[in-house]
């Protein structure tokens, strides 16, 4: 079972952000004051040494034209990387933002793969 957690509402894009992402823009946009943003960049930077980015090791894998619509699920196995998106949750709650929590077996067509998480062309976006 793969678990995702992303914005209720697509962007300016048409993209449904992940909960991480999300955060990111908040902190990015200047909307979280200096004790709300040195929480937020303590999570980041949590989340950025407990799993590998996966376009370190496939630079296409979130590229748009090779990859249309590529997502991010966590492994339902990752309990580790799951406890820690509560906070992030809240978080993002509070500037009244909407997520939703999305599980599947089958989200699409797996691009990579590591111990906690998949990054998938979602089945709507194969040929």
């Amino acid at each position: 079972m793969f678990i995702r957690y992303q914005a209720g509402v697509p962007n300016h894009r048409a993209i449904f952000p992940a909960v991480v992402g999300l955060a990111g823009v908040l902190a990015l946009e200047g909307k979280l004051s200096d004790a709300k943003w040195a929480t937020w960049r303590s999570g980041n930077d949590w989340f950025n040494a407990a799993y590998p980015d996966p376009a370190a090791s496939n630079p296409d894998v979130y590229n748009s034209q090779v990859n249309p619509s590529a997502a991010t699920w966590f492994k339902d196995t990752a309990t580790h990387l799951l406890e820690r998106v509560e906070p992030h949750l809240k978080f993002l709650e509070r500037h009244g933002l909407e997520v939703v929590r999305l599980a599947s077996d089958d989200p699409g067509r797996i691009i990579y793969e590591d111990t906690g998480q998949i990054v998938v062309v979602p089945h709507e976006y194969i040929n």
